[in-house]
């Protein structure tokens, strides 16, 4: 997302943005879908579901370019003949396309290019039926109008394949630029975090491997490769990982790994930054079993519980240990820097999605896109299917931007209560968490039948077979904001000025008189007793009596 300072060589740090993407091969899911998700993230970034209507374009028409990050008009390209419905960042056609921006070398930025990284992939999503035609079509339209953004990968999936694609310009006034596109194997499981993770390719694999003609050309004419092209690694060449790439970014893709994998632990030193001569982690492996979409869900959730990154047990998370730090991710004191660790869950989340295709379905009910407003950790997530021509109001709200508030729009509601939770965390999060997943357990119950009910007006009748997911979907994202909206009050009343109200079958309890009951006051978690006496030794120990 969007940008900031580079330097040279440049690691996830020096940016606003720092989003997270996980790619699953259909044969690694439970269920045989590819599953691909976004954290987008950003501060203070305010996103809503997005919509391109299908439509014909006659001959000249142009497209105005507009930045997806600064709203800064680039240029105008033409338009395409046909394109396609695009809700989110899936299309009609199942076709899903992520990203996340690692930077690179500055020198590469082609600040005459007309397309950004985000109009890039809007634009592939309107006139793409695969994943393979995405990329064409976005690396064709690099090759004649630049690109004019620091160094991107894309996620690039289809209901059959998942790809992966890194992409740099080649400088001011290039209008072109430099890539690598990698099928991810059908069994294997991928991610990335803000870090190239593109390094050596097997450029005679031409049916699973995918490049620009100048790829190894461009860094031999700037010095920055001298081998056999065979030898080229596109992230020692244009982004090497420095000790920010790797403790901020690829500590985010271990973590995802460490899930499905017994054999992490051979990763640490390199995903912790300690050493020039770590061993670096695959770009993908094979999980150890097949992998859930409720797994990757909790994935999206991850703050490295239970891992040597974890951000429990210091005084960083505050009187109730919420594993989020402020930012910016490095502080200095008394003359030294000092960082903190940046898990896949993050607070300045914008949007964050769970992509299922699914080749075995028509294509108008096969692609399911599980959306959330917010921190993924903070929200429900709902069903948005590729087909949706109509938008909830929570998700598109007249009105509501990052400067305006509106209890309408699910973004506001969803981080009105995520902001009372962050810091009373261990406090208030049960509460959120319980109505969270009681929501998604309800949307996984009823999901199958409403497919079911569609898949039986399809054949007679695909337009009701749409309109049916269509209103399923606005319903589901409606009621989750009614009930994020019910969670809000609850935790105002029930955690008020740091106390907690009793409550009996679901309701808050009075006394005899009429009045509330007496509140309890739930004080310092031991862990936090322990660290306060730590610092302040007997400053506030009692006298004997």
């Amino acid at each position: 997302m969007r940008k900031l300072i580079l330097t040279l060589f440049v690691g996830c740090a020096a940016y606003a943005n720092a989003c997270t993407n996980f790619i699953v091969g259909k044969g690694a899911s439970a269920d045989g879908s590819v599953i691909c998700t976004y954290n987008a993230d950003d501060y203070g970034m305010f996103q809503s579901l997005c919509h391109y209507p299908a439509a014909k374009h006659a001959p000249g028409e142009m497209r105005r370019v507009v930045d997806w990050d600064t709203n800064k008009y680039h240029g105008d390209i033409p338009e395409a003949a046909e394109t396609y419905n695009v809700i989110g960042n899936i299309n009609e056609y199942q076709v899903t396309i992520g990203e996340t921006t690692y930077g690179g070398r500055e020198e590469m930025v082609d600040s005459t290019g007309i397309l950004d990284y985000g109009s890039l992939i809007y634009i592939a999503l309107q006139r793409s039926k695969t994943a393979r035609e995405a990329i064409s079509v976005m690396t064709t339209l690099v090759e004649t109008y630049g690109y004019n953004s620091e160094g991107e990968t894309f996620t690039i999936c289809d209901p059959n394949e998942a790809w992966i694609m890194e992409m740099m310009g080649m400088g001011p006034g290039s209008k072109s630029a430099v890539w690598v596109a990698l099928r991810i194997p059908d069994d294997a499981i991928c991610a990335h975090a803000n870090q190239s993770r593109i390094t050596k390719f097997d450029m005679k694999d031409k049916k699973n491997v995918l490049f620009s003609k100048n790829v190894v050309k461009y860094a031999k004419k700037m010095g920055w490769f001298s081998g056999k092209d065979a030898d080229f690694s596109w992230n020692e060449a244009y982004a090497k990982p420095d000790f920010s790439g790797r403790r901020y970014c690829e500590a985010r893709v271990w973590s995802f790994f460490n899930h499905f994998s017994n054999d992490m632990n051979r990763y640490l030193p390199y995903a912790m930054g300690k050493g020039e001569y770590d061993e670096p982690m695959p770009l993908w492996i094979v999980p150890n079993h097949k992998v859930t979409v409720k797994e990757i869900m909790a994935c999206m959730r991850d703050h490295y519980e239970g891992t040597p990154f974890a951000l429990d047990g210091n005084i960083g998370g505050g009187i109730w240990q919420m594993p989020y730090r402020p930012t910016p991710l490095s502080f200095e004191l008394d003359g030294k820097k000092y960082f903190n660790e940046r898990p896949t869950s993050t607070q300045q989340t914008g949007f964050s999605y769970v992509s299922q295709m699914r080749s075995w379905l028509p294509r108008e009910i096969g692609g399911l896109m599980w959306w959330g407003n917010d921190d993924g950790n903070m929200v429900a997530y709902t069903p948005i299917y590729c087909s949706m021509t109509k938008r909830p109001e929570c998700y598109n709200t007249p009105g509501a931007d990052e400067l305006n508030f509106s209890d309408k729009n699910a973004f506001w509601v969803c981080n009105w209560v995520s902001n009372m939770v962050y810091p009373r965390y261990s406090l208030l999060f049960p509460a959120l968490e319980q109505v969270r997943d009681s929501l998604e357990n309800n949307y996984f119950d009823e999901t199958p039948k409403v497919e079911q009910a569609a898949g039986m007006l399809y054949d007679s009748d695909p337009q009701k077979a749409v309109q049916l997911l269509n209103a399923y979907s606005v319903e589901k994202a409606q009621q989750m904001l009614k009930r994020w909206k019910a969670l809000a009050t609850y935790l105002i009343v029930k955690y008020n000025d740091m106390i907690a109200r009793p409550e009996e079958n679901g309701h808050f309890t009075r006394d005899k008189y009429g009045l509330g009951s007496r509140p309890k006051r739930p004080g310092y978690p031991e862990e936090f007793k322990r660290a306060l006496i730590n610092q302040t030794g007997d400053k506030y120990l009692c006298p004997e009596e």
